[in-house]
Order: structure tokens, then C-alpha cells, then sequence
């Protein structure tokens, strides 16, 4: 029920907070004081490219909108009330957290009506820049700086670690307002924040190119628009009011990253903090939360934004050019290393497979190969090619990291294949193979394995890993038992076959021993799968492999009944930048990407009586759904353009082709 200030940039579901940039706060007092006030829900109003709350200690009115590098604020004041606009460049997570510390900042009033200055932070990105240029509607008539505890009450520039300043407005008292909630307040202070992560010069160009109207409304309508123009790539018709709720929050939430990192004039820093400036018209972005959003998101953005997502392949293959390889977490430009795998490689691939236009295949096959050869501390090829298989005993999380460098390689060989590279398909489809050395017959699980071959002792399929000191990372042995989407049908066999693999998989979704640490990412149960989390994402839809298709279609409902609402908690686990959102919009349309660089998609239980694809290409794509009772969500019948399609699987090409998928739904 309390608000610190507004700042500027932020993550979306992540599981390590950062950013958090310059922060803002207005109040009424006098003084030198942090401010802070008390607010509620009920006077708070939130939409696509606008926020708008009541601060009540203050009486203050505050709307926020934005651009793509500009924010934009409107404060309304009550009547005959002064306005102090607290500015704190020090504000933003824990400190001590991934090393957080302020290098440099700095707080520059340049103008009664301008204000700059930057700050260079450590944190979760190794090292960030932080360029501002601020312009105010009203002149600041007094001011105070504060640099690491010291007032600085006659200074126009303040340099240091902790800076803190307030500035006094005198505003012109008029009684025409734009806000038509706030008809006592009299008075408004326009505040236009522009960022960069380049230099002060391209912040103020940034302002130039997408801020000089003082015309705030202006500024939502454009946002307003701009969204409507995303979100209505899909339409859903019928359903409830949760429902569909639901789903424009989830696609909404997909849509929020990856994020503009390059300036309006072109220039973006480089991974190595090298300046570079790309041909007009093109775009650098960044907020690349990989390991969560190769597997559904990224497949999402190839249906209704391809172009976007093709954007975001080239920004990819820049940080391959100035880095070595692709990038694995990518944030505010840099890569920070969190979790394993290079699982660029798989949206790449995908990519290609599905043949996005804008793609230059051969360049991306490079940087592919590139990647899976060059070893770094997530991806030891040197100790993959020498054992198979990753030893617990030379790098940790080997299970979880084995699994999922095989279906990297098994990306890459699809890719080689498709452009004629020979003796790469054979190297990487071998490799892919890798899983194999580190399952048990004996416990019908994968396990972790010492470089001399050696199973480790008291194996518990129960224990979780977190991100480090354990095969597994943030999950268990069953949870992990799973990941191999690139060769489920040899996954079957080795599990015994179709119906061992059945009893299997029905086991995974009911047994609730919670014995064992849990890691902190296990939420969202049933059973044993943990939908808080993405390495389970996909298994719900596994029985569509062994011809029971209804077990899919049941626990996939149930998923999507349980483990998503309209509330706070929303969500089962972390969205982990629109990932836990994209499984919804998949689940909500009907089918799933299980292997995300095919192009093969494997149905589930669509929910809506009707939900359209406007596809890029100009053709739309209809999921129709005749349910006689609100509780029917196993299909009796499906049609693909009216003819019988008796497969639990769609086609990528089916889909971009256009047409009507129609099911008919059952309780048994």
C-alpha cells in the first residue's frame, strides 16, 4: 500500500530483479526528505501505455505514459498545493545483490527546465550506462542536491554514488485540466524522461525523435494504438470473462520483451561496451531471457510477429559478431550468463525451419556453428566431445545441461542438413545422441555420472538442484526426465514403450512426495510436474506421442484452469519475460510447439468457441470449438478446412497456410 516513485525501466517476471533507473516522486512537502506515500488499488487504473494512481498523502494525481525511449508524466496537484519533485539516481534493487554498486552518476540541472546526467551501475549485467534527459513543463525556481549523504544546497551539478536532488515547481494555477477524474486539482507539471544507454547527446536526441509535444494525452492515444495493433494479431470470441482476461494479460505480458536498447539515431553499445550505429531503419534489442523463451514465446512471435522476431535474430547475430557466440541471457545490451545451454541456437534454427522471411540462413547457420563450438563456462564443448556427456564431476547441473545441449545440437543438425553441410549434420546428430550415456535401465531415470563412468551414489530421483552443486538445475530427476523433445519416439522406447511410457507419465502427474529440499522455482504441482518452472513446459502434451490424446487434452485443461487467474498471483511460478504467459496463449488456442525448432505443433484442449490468427502473410487462421457443456474438453472429432484430421498434431505450414481447424469436445 506504498509507493517509493516511479522509475524507468524494469524486467517482467525475471527471477533476479535489476534496472530499476532513475526514479521520481512528487510531493507536496517541503524539506529534504525522502518521500513515500500510501495508495489503493481501488484509485489505481492500469491499461496498456498508461498508469494512473492517487497518491493519497500528497492528494497528487499521477498518469504515466511513454514511447518507445520516452516516459512521459503528468502530476496534477490540488488546489493552491506547492510541488517538490524528488529525483534519486541511487534507487534500485537490493543492494549487495550480484555485486550492486553505483560506479559513477551524475545529476546536472541545465536549464530551469532541463535536467541530465547518468549513472554507471554493476548488478546483474556486469556493467550498465544509464544516459537521462529530462525536460519539465515548469521552471524549477529552487533546488537541492545531495551527493553520498552530503547536501549540496547551490550546486547545478552533483557527481558521486548516492545523488539525490529536490526540486520546487511554482506552478501557473488554471482550472482547465485534462484529467477528468481530477476536476479539484487545478494544476499539472509535465515531466518527459528520455534514456539511453549510449550518452546524454542521444537521450536528448531520443526526446527530439519521439517526445517534444507537451500534449500528454496525445501520448497515450499513440500507445493505445501501438498495442492495439499487436494484441489484435489474435481475437477470441466466447468464453468467460476470466478467460479471456486472462489470455490478453498473458499476451500482453509475451509482447512487453524483448525490449529497444539502440537510440533513435541508430547507435546501441555493443556486448564489448563498443559504440556502434546500425543502417537506418533497423533496431538493436535486448532483454533476451533465452532459456525461459525459446520455448514458447519465441515460436509465439514466428506466428503473429515474424518480422519482430526476425529483428530480434539479427540483434542476436550482432552480439555473436562482437562476443564469439550467441547470447545466452541478454540484458541491457550485455550478456550475463544465467542458466545453461545456447539456446539462441534453437531460435535461430527455428527460424529457418520455418522459413521467417527477413532470415539470412547460411550467416545464421554460422553463428549456430560457431556456438556450439567455441566452449564457455555454460557450454563446454571440450568436455562433451571428450566423455558424450557432461561428468558431474568436471561441471555441475550435468544432467540438465547434457539434455539440453543435445537438443541444441540436434537444432543445429536440422540446419546443417537443410543447407547441405554434410559432415556438420553428422556431427551434430551424433552429438544430439548424448543423452543416451546418462540414463539408468536399472531406474528408468536420467542420472548424473562421474568422468570415469561411475553413476553417483544415493541417487534420490526426489532431491531438487538449484544452479549449481547438483546434476539438476531447479528441478529433480522426474522433472528432468522428460527433456528430450528432439527424440521422443526413442525416449518412448527406452522407457520400455508405449504403455510403460503411459504409466510413466501418469505416475509423473500423480505422485506427490514432496520429499526433498524443494528448490525455490517448484511451484505451480501436480504430481510431480511443477508448471512454476519451464523444462516441464512441454510434457503435458507427451501422450500425444503414444496415442492418447484425451490424458493431453485433460491435464493440459486442468493446467490452464488451476494454474492461471485474474489476481496478484496470477501466475504458478515466474512469467520469466512472457514465457509462463506465451504456454497460455498456445494452450488457450488449442496446440503447443513440444519441439520448438520443428514445425510441428501438438494439440491440446482449446478453450474458446472461437479464436482467430491474423497472420502477416495476409491469411487468417480460425480454431472453431463446439462444446455442448462448459466442462467438455476432450475432442470426439476434429477437421482441418472441413476434411478429417485424425492426427493430434498441426503443421506450421498448415497453420500459415491459413484455414479452419474445427473440433468437436466431450467429457470422456
Amino acid at each position: 500500500n506504498t509507493i517509493y516513485g516511479f522509475s524507468h525501466t524494469r524486467l517482467s517476471g525475471t527471477g533476479v530483479s535489476d534496472l530499476i533507473d532513475i526514479l521520481l516522486m512528487p510531493t507536496c512537502a517541503s524539506g529534504e526528505k525522502i518521500p513515500s506515500s500510501h495508495f489503493s488499488h481501488d484509485d489505481e487504473e492500469a491499461r496498456p501505455g498508461y498508469y494512473r494512481v492517487r497518491l493519497h498523502d500528497s492528494g497528487i494525481n499521477a498518469e504515466l505514459s511513454c514511447t518507445n525511449r520516452c516516459a512521459i508524466h503528468r502530476y496534477s496537484l490540488p488546489a493552491e498545493s506547492p510541488l517538490t519533485l524528488f529525483v534519486d539516481i541511487d534507487h534500485s534493487s537490493k543492494k549487495g545483490d550480484w555485486n550492486r554498486h553505483i560506479i559513477q552518476s551524475q545529476l546536472r540541472l541545465i536549464s530551469p527546465t532541463v535536467l541530465e546526467g547518468y549513472r554507471i551501475i554493476t548488478g546483474w549485467a556486469k556493467l550498465r550506462k544509464v544516459y537521462f534527459h529530462i525536460e519539465f513543463s515548469a521552471p524549477v525556481v529552487s533546488h537541492v542536491f545531495q551527493s553520498d549523504g552530503v547536501v549540496r544546497p547551490n550546486s547545478a551539478v552533483v557527481n558521486g554514488h548516492q545523488l539525490l536532488g529536490w526540486l520546487q515547481f511554482a506552478l501557473p494555477q488554471t482550472s482547465s485540466q485534462p484529467d477528468a477524474q481530477a476536476t479539484s486539482h487545478n494544476a499539472a507539471l509535465t515531466v518527459k524522461v528520455a534514456l539511453s544507454p549510449v550518452s546524454i547527446e542521444t537521450a536528448r536526441l531520443n526526446m527530439q525523435a519521439e517526445a517534444s509535444s507537451w500534449n500528454f494525452d496525445d501520448y497515450v492515444l499513440r500507445a493505445d494504438n501501438q498495442w492495439n495493433d499487436l494484441l489484435q494479431a489474435i481475437t477470441v470470441e466466447g468464453g468467460t470473462d476470466e478467460q479471456r482476461q486472462i489470455f490478453y494479460t498473458a499476451l500482453y505480458h509475451t509482447l512487453i520483451q524483448p525490449n529497444t536498447i539502440s537510440d533513435a539515431c541508430g547507435d546501441y553499445m555493443a556486448p564489448d561496451y563498443t559504440i556502434h550505429r546500425l543502417p537506418a531503419g533497423q533496431t538493436y534489442y535486448s532483454t533476451f531471457s533465452i532459456w525461459d523463451t525459446y520455448r514458447a514465446a519465441h515460436p509465439l512471435y514466428n506466428l503473429i510477429c515474424p518480422k519482430r522476431n526476425a529483428e530480434f535474430i539479427a540483434s542476436m547475430l550482432l552480439h555473436c559478431d562482437s562476443y564469439g557466440y550467441l547470447p545466452v541471457w541478454h540484458l541491457w545490451g550485455q550478456e550475463n550468463y544465467c542458466m545453461i545451454g545456447n539456446h539462441a541456437v534453437s531460435i535461430l534454427a527455428e527460424a529457418i525451419n520455418k522459413e521467417i522471411p527477413g532470415i539470412d540462413a547460411e550467416r545464421c547457420y554460422q553463428a549456430i556453428r560457431q556456438t556450439l563450438t567455441t566452449p564457455h563456462p555454460n557450454s563446454p564443448w571440450d568436455i562433451l566431445n571428450k566423455y558424450g556427456y557432461i561428468p558431474e564431476d568436471l561441471q555441475s547441473q550435468s544432467v540438465s545441461l547434457t539434455l539440453e545441449l543435445a537438443y541444441d545440437d540436434w537444432c543445429a543438425a536440422q540446419v546443417a542438413l537443410r543447407l547441405g553441410h554434410t559432415d556438420d549434420y553428422e556431427f551434430f546428430m551424433h552429438r544430439s545422441q548424448s543423452y543416451h550415456h546418462l540414463f539408468n535401465p536399472l531406474t528408468r531415470f536420467f542420472q548424473g555420472r562421474t568422468s570415469n563412468g561411475q553413476w553417483l551414489p544415493n541417487f534420490d530421483p526426489l532431491q531438487y538442484g538449484a544452479n549449481g552443486g547438483n546434476p539438476f538445475t531447479e528441478g529433480n530427476a522426474w522433472q528432468w526426465l522428460w527433456y528430450v523433445p528432439h527424440d521422443i519416439e526413442n525416449l518412448v522406447k527406452m522407457m520400455g514403450g508405449k504403455k510403460a511410457f503411459e504409466e510413466r507419465l501418469d505416475q509423473f502427474f500423480t505422485t506427490d512426495d514432496r520429499s526433498g529440499q524443494l528448490n525455490s522455482n517448484a511451484s505451480g504441482f501436480i504430481g510431480q510436474y511443477i508448471h512454476g518452472n519451464e523444462p516441464d513446459h512441454h510434457v503435458a502434451y507427451l501422450y500425444d506421442y503414444i496415442g492418447k490424446p484425451h490424458k493431453t487434452q485433460q491435464i493440459v485443461s486442468r493446467i490452464m484452469d488451476q494454474m492461471y487467474n485474474t489476481r496478484h498471483d496470477g501466475y504458478a511460478g515466474n512469467d520469466d519475460c512472457g514465457e509462463m504467459s506465451a504456454w497460455y496463449v498456445f494452450s488457450a488456442l488449442g496446440f503447443y510447439p513440444v519441439c520448438p525448432a520443428s514445425t510441428q505443433y501438438a494439440i491440446g484442449s482449446p478453450i474458446f468457441p472461437r479464436a482467430t490468427l491474423r497472420l502477416q502473410n495476409g491469411h487468417t487462421f480460425t480454431v472453431i470449438v463446439h462444446r455442448k457443456h462448459p466442462g467438455d474438453f476432450i475432442i470426439s472429432r476434429q477437421t482441418l478446412n472441413s476434411q478429417p484430421h485424425p492426427d493430434p498434431f498441426l503443421s506450421h505450414e498448415e497453420i500459415m497456410e491459413g484455414g479452419t481447424f474445427e473440433v468437436w469436445m466431450t467429457k470422456q
